[in-house]
């Protein structure tokens, strides 16, 4: 499989761009991977990039965005971060991605039995990981059920999972509000902004 060109790129888009992923994804689940030479790939995008997604995921040491959705060397921009949530930076990152180099797709990638969001569940406080953990708490607090304190903690993984989900929800919320250059590129129908959760019992991606 080769690497994407400017042509490929051009005929992407955001629905076929999700299929990508989507399909990526189940080779992962069946262990499969695309017939591709990454050292042909190195190659190819020597003098440019032209990558179809921007995938914001968690730093999760499982959950590797190349990995799940089986892509190559010039395929996906790839923005991580502990929580996977949005400041000034990733959202300018963002901007770059599909304003100027052309990605189809934003995909908000959560993950189950996450590590920062369990922080956030447990008002967790060292160094700076505190200021961290403040950009997930909206996440929690909007998650109603269940009132019980006692189970309102890392300990309660259902809950955990639905503080993840609400957090990917919240996170796409912030990028419409805070990126109208986004938000337009959405109204045009020029790229598509979604959420997906990643099973690490399963490696099935579920998208929202």
């Amino acid at each position: 499989m080769k690497a994407h060109t400017k042509e490929t790129q051009a005929t992407m888009t955001p629905e076929k761009a999700l299929d990508f992923l989507k399909e990526g994804n189940q080779r992962f689940q069946n262990n499969l991977k695309a017939n591709r030479n990454l050292l042909e790939q190195v190659n190819d995008t020597s003098e440019g990039q032209f990558p179809f997604a921007t995938i914001l995921s968690c730093i999760d040491s499982r959950v590797s965005a190349e990995l799940v959705f089986d892509q190559g060397l010039g395929d996906i921009f790839s923005v991580r971060i502990a929580g996977n949530f949005v400041n000034e930076d990733i959202l300018g990152s963002m901007e770059f991605a599909c304003k100027l180099a052309g990605t189809k797709l934003i995909v908000v990638l959560g993950h189950t039995s996450c590590g920062a969001i369990k922080g956030a569940c447990d008002h967790a406080e060292m160094g700076n990981l505190t200021k961290l953990i403040e950009k997930i708490t909206p996440a929690v607090n909007a998650v109603s059920e269940p009132k019980d304190e006692s189970l309102r903690t890392s300990k309660n993984l259902e809950f955990v999972d639905s503080v993840s989900q609400k957090n990917v929800e919240l996170t796409i919320q912030r990028i419409h509000e805070e990126s109208p250059i986004l938000s337009e590129m959405e109204k045009n129908g020029e790229i598509m902004i979604i959420g997906a959760m990643y099973d690490i019992n399963t490696g099935e991606v579920t998208f929202a």
